[in-house]
């Protein structure tokens, strides 16, 4: 035992902690979504091909081994979301300045507009770009960049306003776009009664770090989404906290 223990290098250790690291990285970006069956269904045939191999059954081991390939290619183009996901949080810039006061003032615009539509029963999709960018969807979107304000946002929601379908990108104390359509996710364990606002709300805090902020047209309920997940039916106190906290603690996090 001795003998190992002074085998093991520095580099050694260095080298098992940065594959923890990884792998814990890519146990959180996984946790709660659909790739977790599908590694557990990948550990199945893995288990499966090193039984097989060991006991000589060499038919079955043969299909498994003949269909890896596929697997792998099968992996990428059914976790895209998941994969961009992690690139993109690979590529965050590490340092940012402090939140501006401009910035949380905006966060309050936010919070009055949602409110009054949500007593109107206006639908109403908001997207709030931390920092990864969300480019992509504002060029397929109507480019405003005017800044943030309760009277703006509930007259690009107004029902009659030729971009009230969509979402709004928020950057900042900017109204980047509005009218941007965004990806919309299909997870199974998503509530049916959801709309598509909620749906693509998902979708775009699944792969961004960005926050959503959602008016149900049917209930008037307000929903907050972040990292792929729902704090639903809040009211416009409990929906500044949250956006205040989300940013404050953005902002802390860049700034240690």
């Amino acid at each position: 035992m001795m003998d190992i223990i002074r085998r093991i290098r520095w580099q050694d250790i260095v080298d098992v902690l940065l594959i923890w690291l990884i792998f814990y990285r890519l146990f959180l970006l996984i946790k709660g979504t659909r790739a977790v069956q599908m590694l557990i269904g990948i550990g199945v045939l893995l288990l499966t091909s090193m039984v097989s191999g060991y006991l000589k059954i060499y038919t079955l081991d043969w299909i498994i081994q003949s269909f890896w390939t596929y697997i792998i290619v099968s992996i990428v183009v059914l976790f895209q979301p998941e994969i961009r996901r992690a690139l993109a949080q690979m590529g965050k810039a590490p340092f940012l300045p402090f939140t501006p006061a401009e910035e949380l003032k905006s966060i309050d615009e936010v919070v009055k507009s949602a409110a009054s539509l949500s007593a109107r029963k206006i639908g109403a999709l908001v997207v709030i770009e931390r920092e990864t960018s969300l480019k992509d969807y504002i060029e397929i979107g109507t480019y405003l960049e005017a800044r943030v304000s309760r009277e703006l946002l509930l007259s690009i929601f107004h029902p009659t306003s030729p971009i009230h379908d969509g979402a709004v990108v928020i950057k900042a104390n900017k109204i980047l776009a509005a009218g941007c359509f965004l990806p919309i996710s299909f997870r199974p364990d998503i509530d049916k009664m959801l709309g598509t606002r909620h749906r693509a709300a998902l979708a775009i805090t699944e792969e961004t770090d960005a926050v959503a902020v959602i008016v149900s047209e049917e209930t008037g309920d307000i929903s907050i989404s972040v990292g792929g997940d729902f704090i639903k039916k809040i009211d416009m106190n409990q929906l500044r906290v949250e956006l205040t906290n989300l940013f404050t603690q953005s902002s802390g996090r860049d700034n240690d």
